[in-house]
């Protein structure tokens, strides 16, 4: 007999199961939600954990996140679905998730499934706050799910990148650098500048505070294994929704995304990268069907044995970092946004020293300039600050683009393999048939669309601006040659007086070198 045959479907297993989630206002948490409200239909109830943020309470919050056009699909097909988010008054960075005792025994009573998405994923943030947030936070979280009685699986979303001094990351668990609830404790005690003393000393090799801060985490999580169901989630670089809940829908300009505005707009015009190296990138709807299906697995599983996926694409099926760069260059041209600073004829340089060139003459100079002009016109300057933030995100960005990294998900495969050909096709995170040509077109326009909101008809003007920009770069650039020659001309007397001078006293000073060394012997 089939095994598959006799397993309970993904809609099936999550019937009537209350799901909590942490994070469901984020990029990913809104796709989870979405997913389940849509192809779970049948599920009771979705307790979303959410704080108040600017004098917003999670009620009102919970207006404008189910009228958020995400849901627009849920809404349409049976509007009924929307009334099965509750919201939860709560912040994971506060000692008990600040929730109320009455929410608290609700959750504990009620709660089968939890999905803990919520991380601080900035990865500047000072080592205090991204303990808080991402260690402690998920420490909060675990204690909750250890007291709720009908709990079938806690799914934690890590990152790929967890152990980033590892060259190969297979799906196991790791010990962490340092003792989780240790580190936290002596966030807790120290103050912020010896903090940010130590910190690089802490980190060991690890390029910022989100990655340690993750593998702190999941050593974490994985102290609960006798306790609590767990599966661990690894996704690698989350972008652009592939085709769900619809084609190129992004949200937040981390990562690639905001790299690949800033080079549109033409403020980014360089990047230190290895154009050869896979661009490690997974759609989010991809990321979440094989998260929602390894909760399923793992629910279905009755061991208390901790489960690890990574979500990842292997390098064959990955575009490089230049095959991207240069699809996206390409889809740009045809694409482009309404306002740019300038042409966006940027491109990658392997090398570092050529690359700091380049930011030096093509980023910080021009930010100059351009801000002398806004100063003269009595007008704000804002480009050199835009540059050092761009500076600092390609920083960030250029560790993990000039690294290789070789992922096994060998789990993640089998995890497709076990469902059945209705649920493959629902909960789809076959790497096999993204065709890369489509998605990147439809990220650009989502990227137009829903981040920079500029609409369709906007395009023809777009496309005119595009056309005067690339005039006035080739002029700049035909002004740069001639004033080359000029200066050549101009002074070639010069130039040749000083060749020949160093010519004269390189030759002397060799020539006195042989009478030296003849001398000596």
């Amino acid at each position: 007999m089939d095994v598959k045959s006799v397993l309970p479907s993904i809609p099936e297993w999550f019937a009537g199961k209350n799901i909590l989630i942490t994070g469901a206002t984020g990029f990913m948490g809104k796709v989870l939600v979405e997913k389940l409200l849509r192809d779970c239909p049948d599920v009771a109830q979705l307790y979303l954990l959410i704080r108040p943020k600017r004098g917003v309470e999670p009620a009102q919050r919970r207006e404008d996140y189910i009228n958020h056009f995400i849901f627009e699909n849920v809404r349409k097909s049976d509007a009924k679905q929307m009334q099965k988010i509750k919201t939860v008054k709560g912040d994971v960075s506060l000692e008990c998730l600040g929730i109320d005792a009455a929410d608290r025994t609700q959750l504990i009573a009620n709660v089968d499934v939890v999905f803990h998405c919520a991380a601080n994923v900035r990865f500047d943030q000072p080592l205090k706050d991204a303990v808080n947030l991402n260690t402690l936070g998920t420490n909060r979280v675990l204690k909750l799910a250890e007291e709720m009685t009908r709990l079938k699986v806690f799914v934690h979303v890590s990152t790929a990148y967890c152990q980033c001094n590892e060259d190969v990351l297979e799906e196991r668990g790791y010990s962490a650098p340092h003792s989780p609830l240790g580190i936290a404790k002596m966030t807790q005690l120290l103050d912020d500048e010896v903090l940010s003393m130590i910190t690089p000393k802490l980190l060991k090799g690890l390029p910022n505070t989100y990655a340690y801060t993750k593998a702190l985490t999941e050593d974490l999580v994985s102290s609960y294994d006798n306790r609590i169901p767990i599966v661990i989630t690894r996704p690698s670089i989350v972008t652009a929704a592939w085709k769900e809940p619809y084609p190129g829908w992004v949200e937040g300009m981390n990562g690639p995304t905001g790299l690949m505005i800033g080079a549109a707009r033409g403020v980014v015009r360089s990047m230190h990268c290895n154009p050869d190296l896979p661009s490690d990138v997974v759609p989010v709807d991809t990321a979440i069907n094989a998260i929602v299906a390894a909760a399923w697995e793992r629910g279905l599983n009755e061991t208390k044995k901790i489960q690890y996926v990574n979500i990842t694409l292997p390098q064959e099926k990955q575009l490089t970092w230049g095959e991207s760069v240069e699809k996206g260059k390409e889809f740009f041209y045809k694409n482009p946004l309404c306002f740019s600073l300038w042409y966006p004829a940027g491109s990658i340089k392997s090398n570092y020293f050529h690359h700091i060139f380049c930011v030096i003459f093509f980023h910080y100079l021009p930010a100059y300039f351009i801000d002398a002009l806004l100063v003269l016109l009595r007008k704000k300057p804002f480009l050199v600050q835009v540059q050092k933030r761009v500076s600092q995100g390609l920083k960030v960005l250029q560790y993990y683009t000039t690294r290789n990294w070789v992922f096994k998900n060998d789990n993640m495969m089998q995890l497709h393999r076990r469902m059945n050909q209705r649920d493959r096709e629902r909960f789809n995170f076959n790497v096999d048939e993204i065709n890369w040509d489509d998605y990147i077109g439809n990220y650009i326009l989502g990227a137009r669309h829903f981040l920079l909101k500029e609409k369709p008809e906007t395009l023809p003007s777009a496309r005119k601006l595009l056309r005067k920009l690339y005039l006035l770069d080739k002029f700049v650039h035909i002004m740069f040659y001639v004033l080359i020659i000029w200066m050549f001309y101009s002074y070639w007397d010069t130039i040749l007086y000083s060749f020949e001078a160093m010519f004269d006293v390189s030759q002397n000073y060799f020539s006195q070198r042989g009478k030296t060394a003849r001398n000596a012997h």
